[in-house]
């Protein structure tokens, strides 16, 4: 009898021994209907990592092919045989807690008839262990079964064994793989960082961390005892940095320069200089003051002794969607050689730009993905304008009239077809040559200022609301006649250029109707495509304008099934007019957010919104009419499902003047706290903006509901909270956040709104929200130097940024992860901003059932 089948058969129950005779049973039956083929469709590797001085993690990883599954190590029922670890040689260690593994896949297995739990594809189990010794030895058996949709392979038993050198540093190497002494040819199935890799892969990117700032110091000779010391900050682009002075003690940090100790006295007032830009931020929502590529501090001090002079800079940063904590940066002037002896030098600061240069920033490849979905929402939107403007009194019965022309003018059909895509393609081509046009005109910087310009928003609104009425039918939008009459004579030439000026006459003649709908396009483009969106949106808005004369002429049958014109089309262009004025009320909106005067608050933006839908209702059902409609004998079918929509939008609306969140208009009205009423009328705020604990069991010692989203027993220290988390017996969910964080803010808002995630954070979690831009100074004894980073610890916001580096190497929030109650470590991976609710539910379950799992 062999040492494996020995040791298998002597630790069996009952249940296992009638596994035994019943299982080669159903290996030999499958055996007879399978061709003569050994398979082996699981390879194993091992590695160890170590945790601390004293501690390490082994490692058993298996890679399996595709269409095969490894079972979990904890089954139910007489079914296969769980996957065991039998640690026989423990020689300078000891076990700590039992073998931990991933959440498992379940399912149906035809093979046992039963509901199981398995793995595919790849899995990592892990085993703790204690070591006590400098050199420690730790073998065994590793038991594990696979099977496959028909089939299951017996019972397979492979010793291991790790050789572990302790006394080194937690971060250190691990120790090389030790493969399958039976099956030497076969190499590492599993990279350990592929395989971490993987089970990291929640919603979110990868952990990361910035460093879009840097600074160097010089100091330069003004007279025998005077001196000029500079400080100098290389800016990556898309960051800025704050002025010192900023008007509003709730905005972000304002930076410092501190001279600290020294033999000095300081001469004259600190000078700041660089470009400096004052614009709307939506970090902090409000008018600010900032430096984009690099901006430096002079002061001019007169050294009084042989001292050094020490001192810092004390700064913030921040891009259009996040903050960094504020960090301080220390540097020491030497009297005696008149220079910067601690401290980014100018030679510094070259090498380290030099080496930044050659990194591929992943922010920055995020950054284009970003860019990349607006022109896509920026096309799709101006595709629809353009189909909108088919259906206005302008262009609607142009088609039939236009197609008409180019087949039967035509010698051949084939000629016709192709004279009516040339046509097409013009159109294309004017409306593109037109967005062009816009964005040579107003140039990178300026497209870029729209979104947040006070004038500019206000001007935005002026053309909209004019638009608007237009549409309404108070007054018609034209071109000069003459100009008009110029462009279609020049249609008579034929060829190429007489079909140029057919089309460039079709755009003229139209403007009445296309031109509110361009000019709205090019705002929306213009605002939040950046440079390519005017030429993105006047080629969707083009395409679909142009579609129909290529297909019609292509296929002439087609035009029987349109309707026939008539007083519809004044509807679509009313209907268009009263969407133009509610949208002109957005740019209002910014121009007040900026302004904070208050005059567009939320409860006003609604309520302005449920009027134009209203208007828009009773114009549908028939109640009002205006100037150029005709008259209205009965509702047809379309106008009334029309107008029961935006009825049924109007009744959604109302609540939102009393707190509801409005989750279907998210980003258009202003956000709740710029409100009469920031937590709703009365003080709710919605059903689930102060939820509290379903279990009404009160406010822990030490939790902050007052300032936690939804009213949640959150804590804002990690010490308490974990204490909290032991005496409930509950896993921690780290909330690494900031007060200026836009993403956190909507994770908030559209994330743990959801009655399924907000169930999960007040029942099953202890939520721990650190703010890493939280101002509040620490004790000076509590001050210290990061190891990390080398930087100064000042503030509760530097301590838990130093924390989220120090343990999850990353600076950027959100960033959400579960740990147990023993290390600071992420139990299934971390996440980070992901709108994603299922995907974000099931990461939470995971980290909670891996938790139950540990216990």
């Amino acid at each position: 009898m062999s040492k494996g089948l020995y040791v298998f058969l002597h630790g069996c129950n009952f249940k296992q021994m009638r596994r035994i005779i019943l299982l080669p049973l159903f290996f030999l039956l499958v055996g007879f209907h399978s061709n003569a083929q050994v398979f082996d469709p699981v390879k194993w590797s091992y590695d160890y990592v170590l945790d601390g001085d004293e501690h390490a993690i082994l490692k058993f990883s298996a890679t399996i092919e595709p269409g095969w599954h490894v079972y979990a190590t904890k089954l139910e029922g007489e079914g296969p045989i769980p996957t065991a670890f039998d640690f026989m040689k423990l020689e300078g260690a000891t076990l700590e807690g039992g073998i931990i593994e991933p959440p498992a896949h379940k399912e149906y297995d035809p093979n046992f008839d039963m509901e199981l739990s398995w793995y595919e594809t790849a899995v990592t189990f892990q085993q703790r262990v204690k070591l006590t010794e400098s050199m420690a030895k730790v073998g065994g058996e590793l038991t594990y079964m696979t099977c496959d949709d028909t089939k299951c392979l017996p019972p397979e038993y492979l010793e291991f064994e790790f050789d572990i050198e302790a006394a080194v540093k937690p971060q250190g190497k691990p120790a090389p793989k030790q493969e399958e002494e039976t099956e030497p040819e076969t190499s590492a199935a599993v990279d350990t960082e592929s395989a971490s890799a993987e089970e990291t892969e929640i919603a979110g990117d990868a952990p990361e961390i910035y460093n879009p700032v840097t600074w160097r110091f010089e100091a330069t000779k003004k007279s025998e005892d005077t001196y000029t010391i500079k400080a100098i900050a290389t800016i990556d682009d898309e960051w800025h940095v704050y002025s010192k002075d900023l008007p509003n003690e709730d905005g972000p940090l304002p930076t410092e320069f501190n001279l600290l100790s020294g033999s000095y006295e300081t001469v004259g007032e600190l000078r700041e200089i660089g470009e400096l830009h004052t614009e709307y931020d939506p970090n902090f929502m409000m008018e600010l003051s900032f430096y984009e590529g690099t901006m430096t501090y002079e002061q001019d001090i007169k050294v009084t002794g042989s001292e050094l002079v020490k001192g810092e800079v004390y700064f913030m940063c921040c891009d259009a969607e996040k903050c960094l904590p504020p960090e301080a940066v220390e540097f020491t002037f030497d009297p005696a050689t008149g220079s910067i002896v601690d401290g980014a030098t100018a030679e510094d600061s070259e090498s380290t730009e030099s080496a930044e240069a050659e990194e591929v920033t992943p922010d920055a490849e995020e950054s284009e993905e970003e860019e990349g979905k607006s022109l896509v929402a920026i096309f799709l939107l101006s595709f629809l304008g353009g189909f909108a403007a088919l259906l206005t009194p302008c262009v609607f019965p142009m088609i039939p009239m236009t197609v008409s022309f180019f087949t039967k003018q035509s010698k051949t059909r084939a000629k016709g077809i192709s004279n009516a895509i040339t046509y097409g393609l013009f159109i294309i081509a004017i409306y593109t040559i037109l967005g062009f046009l816009v964005t040579i005109t107003f140039g990178a910087d300026a497209l870029n200022a729209l979104s947040t310009n006070i004038a500019f928003n206000i001007i935005f609104f002026v053309l909209l609301v004019i638009f608007g009425i237009s549409f309404l039918g108070a007054f018609e939008i034209t071109l000069p006649s003459s100009f008009v009459n110029k462009v279609d004579s020049a249609s008579d030439r034929g060829g190429l250029i007489g079909i140029f000026f057919m089309a460039f006459t079709l755009s003229l003649v139209s403007f009445s109707c296309t031109g509110p709908i361009i000019g709205t396009l090019l705002v929306e483009a213009a605002v939040n495509g950046g440079v390519a969106g005017p030429l993105v949106g006047m080629g969707g808005f083009s395409l679909a304008l142009a579609l129909p004369f290529g297909l019609f002429a292509a296929f002439p049958g087609w035009m029987n099934t349109l309707p026939k014109s008539g007083g519809w089309l004044n509807s679509v262009k009313v209907v268009l007019g009263f969407l133009e004025i509610g949208l002109a009320f957005k740019f209002l909106s910014n121009a007040d957010l900026v302004a904070q005067s208050g005059w567009i608050q939320r409860e006003v933006f609604i309520a302005i919104w449920i009027a134009v839908s209203a208007m828009i209702t009773l114009y549908l059902l028939g109640f009002i009419t205006m100037p150029h409609d005709s008259p209205l004998e009965r509702l047809s079918v379309t106008r009334a499902l029309l107008g029961t929509t935006f009825l049924m939008f109007t009744i959604y609306l109302i609540p939102g003047l009393w707190g509801a969140p409005l989750k279907l208009i998210s980003g258009f009205p202003p956000p709740m706290f710029y409100s009469e009423a920031p937590t709703g009328f009365g003080g709710g705020g919605g059903s689930a903006a102060h939820a509290g604990p379903s279990d009404n069991s009160g406010i822990p010692d030490g939790a902050d509901p007052a300032h936690c989203p939804h009213g949640l027993n959150c804590f804002h220290d990690y010490e308490k909270g974990l204490a909290y988390a032991k005496q409930v017996d509950k896993p921690i969910l780290l909330d690494f956040t900031g007060w200026a964080c836009v993403n956190c803010r909507k994770m908030e808002e559209q994330v743990w709104s959801d009655p399924r995630v907000l169930k999960l954070l007040n029942d099953e979690v202890v939520l721990i929200s650190l703010y890493v831009d939280e101002k509040t100074e620490l004790p000076e004894d509590e001050k210290y130097v990061s190891e990390e980073t080398g930087k100064k610890v000042k503030t509760v916001g530097n301590k838990w940024a130093d924390f989220q580096i120090k343990h999850f190497k990353s600076n950027a929030q959100p960033q959400y992860v579960i740990i147990n109650h023993e290390e600071i470590k992420a139990l299934n991976g971390t996440t980070a901003y992901d709108p994603d609710i299922p995907l974000y539910v099931n990461w939470l379950e995971e980290g909670i059932e891996t938790f139950e799992k540990q216990k």
